[in-house]
């Protein structure tokens, strides 16, 4: 299977991980080997519930049983997407009241771009630095790693960037400015969080000015930082809410929120503003709506920041120099990308799913289900100290 895995199927890197699955359940992922791995990534914080949750298949095959896709987005009235997005509807701001179901994070952020320069009939975009939301054209388009950047010139035009956390660079944002897009928690560059009401100054500077503020929840959603969603932490409420990975409890899924007025905005002038062929897919729905209904009705959330605390207690070692993140969304950084590297690749050999950030080289990803039990915390943890105490 490994030859052909090469051999048939696009890569994304010229070394990938290449764990050839065989099931999963729960906290652990199982190769064809029958060996088990404690998975401490939960599939890149898109599998909130663990794998295989048995309300999330029971809503999945129920489904199944009923209709699959039967026509594209926003013709049919399908029960799945119109009770998932009322329920979104009813856990977030009056001003966040109408949801579009797209397939992915990143076409969520696609959409997001599109709303606010069709909103405001503006087009400049303000990014932040190291920023991550996606790598079709416009999301990369907002990055402003120019490494990734150049093979694919030219992107979109009117990108500005400002350095997060930075209050000086807020004066940037003007008048010409449509939205400003951050990240709640910066991703990829280190699990950074906001600071000094950062979030809260740029939400003041942006209504100022008339321009967007667009928060991507991407990662932070649904749970992952002790809140329901991530800006709940840092008292601001966006004027467009992006989120994906975690929604779609192990299946693909994206959105973008937003008031009804603003959304009605792209249903005309011009018409099909903005369409998609499986967005608010009705399997996926069903298992986004089984997984939202879980995270809200269980005691998950507030299970969170204590099992931050335990991972924060366990992971104590010389060799990690800092925890950085809240919740579940988490990174141990050590002092070199060599010995990150070494830790994720030793962990694999031992049992251990862990992975990397994107632009932090000496991150250790420390995104676990939200169903994770202390215990498999502690094991996990002691794996990772074993390691290093061994480098």
């Amino acid at each position: 299977m490994q030859d052909d895995f090469f051999k048939y199927q696009a890569q994304t890197t010229p070394h990938p991980l290449a764990l050839e699955i065989s099931h999963a359940k729960g906290s652990y992922i199982f190769d064809t080997r029958g060996k088990a791995y404690l998975d401490f990534v939960a599939g890149v914080s898109a599998t909130p519930l663990g794998h295989r949750h048995p309300k999330v298949i029971s809503a999945i095959k129920d489904q199944l049983d009923k209709y699959l896709h039967v026509m594209v987005y926003g013709e049919y009235i399908q029960k799945p997407a119109v009770e998932l997005s009322k329920l979104l509807a009813d856990n977030l701001p009056e001003s966040l009241d109408t949801t579009y179901l797209v397939n992915s994070g990143t076409e969520a952020i696609e959409g997001s771009i599109k709303l606010a320069r069709r909103f405001t009939g503006r087009s400049e975009i303000i990014a932040a630095k190291n920023a991550y939301h996606g790598n079709t054209m416009g999301a990369l388009s907002l990055m402003d790693y120019q490494e990734r950047k150049q093979p694919f010139l030219p992107l979109l035009p009117d990108i500005k960037h400002i350095t997060f956390n930075c209050e000086f660079c807020l004066n940037q944002i003007t008048e010409k400015t449509a939205a400003v897009i951050l990240e709640t928690i910066q991703g990829g560059a280190g699990f950074i969080e906001p600071t000094d009401n950062y979030l809260k100054k740029v939400r003041q500077r942006c209504s100022e000015v008339g321009a967007l503020f667009i928060l991507d929840e991407i990662q932070p959603g649904f749970g992952r930082t002790g809140k329901l969603f991530g800006y709940e932490n840092y008292d601001c409420i966006p004027d467009i809410l992006v989120t994906g990975k975690g929604l779609g409890g192990g299946l693909p899924i994206g959105a973008f929120t937003a008031s009804h007025k603003m959304m009605t905005t792209l249903s005309d002038n011009p018409k099909l503003g903005h369409i998609t062929t499986f967005g608010g897919h009705p399997v996926i729905a069903a298992s986004a709506l089984a997984t939202l209904k879980e995270i809200i009705e269980s005691d998950l959330i507030s299970k969170t920041l204590e099992k931050e605390e335990v991972i924060r207690q366990h992971l104590r070692h010389p060799k990690i120099k800092e925890i950085r993140g809240r919740g579940l969304m988490l990174a141990a950084m050590t002092d070199s990308a060599e010995l990150t590297n070494n830790v994720i690749l030793k962990a694999k050999d031992q049992g251990l799913i862990l992975f990397w950030l994107l632009f932090e080289p000496k991150a250790i990803r420390i995104t676990p289900p939200l169903t994770i039990s202390n215990e498999e915390i502690i094991e996990g943890c002691k794996i990772i100290t074993d390691i290093l105490d061994t480098i």
